[in-house]
């Protein structure tokens, strides 16, 4: 069972963020879990506890190396910091490479503070813009949801299934506030009336919790 109160326990911004030595714009989730450092990061790198709650993870995973989850996005290994950062490319498919970074704090006894910021080069923003409007980054905001979801699940020793478990009605009901929660963000930080941004969350929402 989802507890979807969870939506409430990350903070969610907009920001700006170099890429490859360019302007850049990001999104940026924090959130802290019941977890010590050293098992938080063990559940972002182990490719065994990967694919519990992210997905099945294949490649050179070394600094330097290549990582490919499976029917999502690959891209190489920039930083490697155990137990407190780690920063990847991003990429979803040609002409579309993006960053994440995964910073990791203590947060008092035997609890971590999670960082990850997704940054996109200005231009490629941009031109995504166009196409999908503020949707498309309210999608990006909500799937990254689901997968900050999916981390404390397991870290709470959660049965997940990454394959399913996005597809059930608490999870839908979870990526629904989350939309509405990012279209909010999208809202204060870059304008948009009340219509275009309640287009923009109907847009992730249909694409997320299609049933909703």
């Amino acid at each position: 069972m989802i507890d979807i109160d969870q939506v409430n326990a990350t903070h969610r911004a907009l920001g700006e963020m170099p890429v490859a030595g360019g302007a850049g714009r990001s999104l940026l989730l924090r959130r802290t879990y019941d977890a010590a450092i050293e098992d938080v990061w063990d559940a972002c790198t182990d490719p065994d506890r990967l694919s519990r709650w992210m997905g099945a993870v294949e490649g050179d995973l070394r600094l330097g190396g290549t990582f490919q989850l499976k029917d999502n996005a690959g891209g190489d290994i920039l930083r490697c910091e155990p137990p407190r950062l780690l920063a990847v490319t991003w990429v979803m498919g040609p002409g579309m490479a993006t960053e994440v970074e995964v910073r990791l704090t203590p947060a008092g006894d035997d609890r971590t503070t999670v960082e990850l910021e997704h940054s996109t080069p200005a231009e490629i923003l941009d031109e995504l813009l166009k196409q999908y409007g503020p949707g498309g980054t309210i999608g990006a905001g909500a799937g990254w949801d689901l997968a900050v979801l999916g981390l404390g699940l397991h870290l709470s020793g959660a049965d997940v299934d990454p394959a399913t478990w996005e597809d059930t009605p608490e999870a839908k009901e979870f990526a629904t506030r989350s939309s509405h929660a990012w279209g909010a963000v999208v809202q204060q930080t870059w304008g948009g009336t009340d219509e275009e941004i309640a287009a923009a969350v109907a847009f992730s929402v249909q694409h997320y919790a299609p049933e909703a």
